[in-house]
């Protein structure tokens, strides 16, 4: 903005000069006029640049010459010219020095709010303790378990030796065959094996004929090993995939079962009821022990 009013300026005080030495005379009063108006523009732009409450401003340095009548007719003519050139000089030289203050300030001023940031991230709260010193906590144990319990960790010979002797099935069906492996696992009682390797069986192959088995075989191998709350997610998901599916019954009254070892009655009875209301066949078939046996571990309303 300030830049355009020097333009201005600079562009206003030469019209005025070429009208001036065009018609000395006759235009005297109207670029008085002019001149006045300039000298106000700037006494407001001086407002602006030095604010003050009690209305002290640098006053412009501007001053009319006094002006004498001459005798001659040429000479008012001549007055006038330098009057209004001198008055220009001025005005643009106040409004440079007037530009040149404004732009200081501002500079000042943003450097002023950039500190002030600089102090307010240095002043912000710094994270919790808890947040940064656990992990590192975590951190010796996680990355030297031998340090720690070295006969947990480390595999057994005769274990490793004994799962080795199991052989994997090697047909023109590969699913079948990742859980045909991941059935004699777990019928050898190698439970975690079992796990891992059904576990990528029902990953890989999840449309494949053997993964309604595969699911619930799985959900077995965690219930076998004593982890029913590992087990009740397999034996739920196995069910809810396809309820007409071979081995969905089985898995809604293992469910159970898990829920039994959890100790949720609640939901044991829940899982109990809505076998023997769906599969009325296993429970007064195949899987009529099985279920007489889980319901006589909990009493439901």
């Amino acid at each position: 903005m300030i830049a355009r009013s020097a333009r201005a300026l600079g562009l206003g005080g030469i019209a005025l000069a070429l009208a001036a030495t065009s018609m000395p005379v006759a235009a005297q009063d109207n670029s008085e006029t002019r001149i006045r108006k300039l000298e106000s523009e700037v006494r407001a732009l001086q407002r602006k640049v030095f604010p003050g409450a009690d209305g002290r401003y640098f006053e412009p340095e501007i001053s009319a010459p006094a002006t004498t009548q001459p005798a001659t007719t040429a000479a008012p003519s001549t007055t006038a010219v330098t009057d209004i050139l001198t008055r220009l000089d001025a005005l643009e030289s106040q409004l440079q020095r007037l530009t040149a203050q404004y732009e200081v300030g501002g500079n000042a001023l943003r450097l002023l709010e950039e500190r002030i940031e600089v102090l307010e991230s240095a002043n912000a709260p710094a994270p919790a303790p808890a947040a940064t010193t656990r992990p590192a906590a975590a951190t010796p144990a996680a990355t030297t378990p031998a340090a720690t319990t070295p006969a947990a960790e480390r595999p057994d010979a005769a274990r490793l030796a004994a799962v080795q002797q199991i052989t994997k099935p090697q047909t023109d069906d590969p699913g079948d065959d990742e859980y045909s492996y991941g059935f004699r696992l777990w019928d050898a009682g190698f439970f975690p094996e079992a796990q891992q390797q059904l576990t990528l069986f029902v990953e890989r192959y999840p449309d494949h004929s053997r993964a309604t088995f595969g699911r619930n075989l799985l959900g077995r191998a965690y219930l076998d090993d004593g982890k029913p709350g590992d087990a009740a997610p397999w034996f739920l998901r196995n069910y809810q995939a396809d309820k007409n599916a071979a081995r969905a019954g089985d898995s809604l009254l293992f469910l159970a079962e898990s829920m039994i070892a959890l100790k949720d009655t609640q939901r044991a009875c829940i899982a109990l009821s809505e076998f023997g209301e769906t599969y009325p066949a296993l429970a007064t078939g195949r899987l009529q022990g099985q279920y007489a046996t889980a319901r006589s571990k909990v009493t439901c309303n």
